[in-house]
């Protein structure tokens, strides 16, 4: 019914990292060539966390979407844009907080963690305990049928889904629903509607999911609806109202743990990362100072490459033959840890080189960064004023009396 549109955010909390490239990124320019994808900087976000910081913000902001456009991301693809740039956000996460059970709120699984990792912080604030309907808001204020995300945030949609479902339950019963939906099944061609009404029964009769699926994609193929009668039938579907806001659907993307300069996942906060536009001498300095093997002493001792943390490079950025001749050459003392660590270099400088290129306009201009997230904010502002026109009506805010 709705358009199959991905959804995704960062926060903008400081420069990205290789790990952002590989767990996120990579993921981000993959999926532009499938979908229309809508890609925002979670700056309301970043304000549940860092209300105390808000400094880094705006200054973050820039930075990151340059390197998001140095990572693939190609804005004639997509939409990118500053959260609260579109207001719409905002009022969508108000009008749901009226109807949205608190309890479902303190049962986020990050919610008490968060809390427990940022000791340091005060974290019980009313913007805090909200995100996750913030951040729901987000994904249903662009009917958003995909997120990608990684497993650890799975509950984060399903509480969005469940979200748009009671939305739905309370507010999809319009005046003479039945009857409206009984009108549009008669504008459907004879094949059509007779095939909508058995795949409804054994939906209804029998719980088959497959009938469900049949009928979504059958009025998905019928030309003849407004997009208000399909919403309607849509829902009539499943024995509820009209269908206002999107239930999406968790779009899972394979645990991406890029390995940092220690041999930990690659984070700020343990101080291992390279910055996905590393300076070149930097770079080289970071991968030739990491610890290896502590067996390996002198150079003409052996190692094992399970215990050395450019080994875990190794698997991301070299090829079979290059591990091979590693492995060999490690285990023997054949080769010295500055030779085995100069493939990684010249690969992770190959992988940026393109990186730095698509950056560098941008540095040298910064002003086409302001235009390309000022022309997605329109085409973001545009389809989130759609939804909130419907979701304005359903709750009886839209006519003024």
């Amino acid at each position: 019914m709705f358009a199959q549109r991905v959804l995704s955010g960062m926060r903008p909390t400081g420069a990205l990292h290789l790990g952002h490239y590989h767990g996120v990124l990579k993921n981000w320019a993959r999926l532009q060539d499938e979908y229309p994808c809508f890609f925002f900087v979670a700056d309301w976000h970043a304000l549940t966390t860092h209300y105390d910081d808000v400094h880094i913000i705006g200054r973050n902001t820039h930075e990151m979407v340059i390197d998001w456009l140095a990572a693939g991301i190609d804005p004639a693809k997509s939409v990118l844009f500053v959260q609260s740039q579109v207001p719409q956000h905002a009022e969508l996460h108000l009008l749901l907080s009226m109807m949205a059970p608190l309890s479902w709120l303190e049962r986020v699984p990050t919610y008490k963690d968060q809390q427990e990792k940022l000791a340091e912080k005060d974290l019980t604030t009313y913007g805090f305990l909200g995100y996750p309907l913030l951040q729901a808001a987000d994904i249903l204020i662009y009917r958003a049928q995909h997120v990608p995300v990684g497993e650890d945030q799975v509950p984060h949609v399903e509480f969005t889904r469940e979200v748009a479902r009671r939305f739905n339950h309370l507010y999809g019963k319009e005046p003479g629903y039945e009857q409206k939906a009984q009108d549009a099944i008669k504008k459907l061609a004879s094949k059509y509607a007779r095939r909508y009404k058995e795949l409804r029964d054994r939906y209804q009769e029998q719980g088959d999911p497959g009938a469900l699926e049949a009928a979504r994609a059958l009025l998905a193929e019928s030309s003849g609806l407004s997009r208000e009668d399909r919403e309607r039938l849509s829902g009539y579907l499943e024995g509820g109202g009209k269908v206002i806001l999107a239930e999406p659907q968790a779009l899972l993307t394979a645990a991406s743990r890029m390995p940092g300069l220690d041999g930990q996942k690659m984070s700020k906060s343990y101080g291992n990362t390279i910055a996905l536009r590393e300076d070149a001498k930097s770079l080289e300095k970071k991968i030739r100072t990491m610890p290896t093997d502590p067996a390996r002493v002198r150079r003409t001792d052996p190692g094992n490459p399970d215990k050395c943390p450019v080994w875990d490079l190794h698997q991301v950025y070299s090829s079979d033959a290059t591990r091979a001749w590693v492995r060999q050459g490690c285990t023997s003392a054949g080769i010295g840890c500055i030779e085995c660590k100069q493939p990684v270099i010249e690969a992770v400088l190959r992988e940026q080189g393109p990186m730095l290129e698509r950056a560098q306009q941008y540095i040298d201009k910064p002003s086409l960064v302001t235009d390309i997230l000022e022309d997605g904010r329109q085409k973001a502002a545009a389809q989130a004023e759609e939804t909130m026109r419907d979701v304005r009506d359903a709750m009886g805010l839209g006519r003024g009396g």
